[in-house]
């Protein structure tokens, strides 16, 4: 049903048009808005006529008209007075209300439509015959980004997402659940993946300021037609998962950007405990202290450069090398070795998987 700001808004706006009090009842006879407090007396005459089968009643100090989503009465619309005045207020009022609530039925439909698409719970023919009912372009380039609250309950977020994008008819906006926003967005010939990841800085950057809400965004690929839209959701609730376990520093994912982690967050956990059990010899995994892990990283970022990597973390070049044959000891593996270097960087990642397939359990 439409919110009680809306029909204050309305009554508001018949009351300056025509200089008359109003006020607006559901079918049971609670008073919802009003423009002044003596309309809450007219409460026993709004049930005798929302239950008299009328749909009009010019009274002598009242006139009521009775407000119809389809078929089934919603709303009661009161206007104090009596004469052409009071009656040609009240049914430009029902008028008003009627089409706001044709306008928000419609916009329902189509919220339930895309969420039933995203979530892939329509048959392609469904899609299609939907779309053309609706007035959605099938064939249309878009894509799917997924926005995550990092906490619960940040219901600016959707507030925010609506008002920058789903103002028209070519975008959409919808909640998941009360931590996860999808903008289903539609894109121009021109656009490409570096538009897409400006698309995503802007929206991250407008919430934080706007919002004041920290989020992660993930978009998939795009998708040419209406129906894969649902792939595209896919891809970008899978970047967001991968980033939680691999990339928790990042705030924007890309799934056509997820490299090796997307291959090891689809491995199954007997293939990864094996793996683990020929690299790592009883768990050593585990017993990394954090300052040879935060040694190994910066090594690796610094793609294997000794000195590059001493200057970074502001230790002496022999120090480096004391703590990488410190992890050589434990592993077997010698990290300055590019093939052994790879394997560990794969074996971390495949232990910080399986932790979080535990943590799932």
């Amino acid at each position: 049903m439409l919110s009680n700001q809306l029909l204050h808004k309305t009554v508001q706006d018949i009351k300056k048009i025509s200089g008359l009090e109003c006020a607006v009842w559901d079918k049971k006879g609670v008073c919802l808005v009003m423009t002044s407090e003596k309309m809450l007396s007219w409460e026993n005459d709004v049930v005798s006529f929302s239950e008299s089968g009328q749909e009009e009643l010019a009274g002598q100090e009242i006139s009521l008209f009775l407000i119809l989503d389809e078929e089934d009465p919603v709303y009661v619309l009161g206007v104090e007075g009596e004469g052409r005045d009071a009656l040609t207020a009240g049914r430009f009022g029902a008028s008003q209300i009627t089409n706001l609530l044709f306008a928000y039925k419609e916009k329902m439909d189509r919220n339930r439509f895309i969420q039933n698409l995203i979530l892939d719970n329509m048959l392609v023919v469904d899609v299609y015959n939907q779309a053309k009912k609706m007035k959605i372009p099938v064939e249309q380039r878009r894509v799917v980004f997924l926005i995550e609250s990092k906490y619960e309950g940040e219901s600016l977020i959707l507030e925010t997402m609506r008002g920058l994008y789903a103002t028209g008819m070519k975008d959409f906006v919808t909640a998941v659940d009360e931590r996860h926003v999808i903008l289903v967005k539609a894109l121009e010939a021109v656009d490409d993946y570096p538009q897409l990841n400006r698309i995503a800085h802007e929206i991250t950057d407008t919430l934080n300021m706007e919002a004041m809400v920290g989020v992660r965004v993930a978009y998939g690929t795009i998708v040419e037609e209406l129906k894969d839209v649902s792939r595209s959701y896919k891809e970008a609730d899978m970047a967001l998962q991968v980033g939680r376990v691999f990339y928790v520093e990042k705030n924007i994912l890309a799934y056509n950007e997820l490299g090796i982690g997307r291959l090891i967050h689809q491995l199954p956990p007997s293939l990864c405990e094996m793996f683990l059990n020929e690299v790592f010899e009883n768990g050593v995994e585990e017993r990394f202290e954090e300052e040879e892990l935060t040694t190994v990283y910066t090594f690796f970022d610094n793609n294997l450069n000794i000195s590059e990597t001493a200057r970074q973390l502001y230790v002496h070049r022999n120090t480096l090398v004391y703590r990488l044959e410190k992890i050589q000891k434990k592993t077997g593996l010698d990290v300055r070795v590019f093939e052994d270097a790879l394997t560990f960087k794969i074996a971390m990642m495949v232990a910080d998987h399986m932790k979080d397939m535990n943590n799932k359990v």
